[in-house]
């Protein structure tokens, strides 16, 4: 299964991923991006987030 990803050292926390896929992606208590947990991921929509990310840091990880 494929599992979406950020690198948090390259993410400059615009919020680009959210506003295109928030049912993937949300800004947690501490500050950072990241992926909610799902039994399956949004294809389309997730790849979306990933065009638009501007530090080109959101990515597929083969689980």
């Amino acid at each position: 299964m494929k599992i979406p990803s950020v690198d948090l050292g390259r993410c400059s926390l615009c919020g680009a991923c959210i506003e295109v896929c928030p049912l993937v992606f949300r800004l947690n208590d501490a500050g950072y991006i990241e992926v909610i947990e799902l039994p399956s991921y949004p294809e389309t929509e997730v790849n979306e987030a990933i065009k638009y990310c501007p530090e080109d840091c959101i990515y597929w990880e083969e689980n």
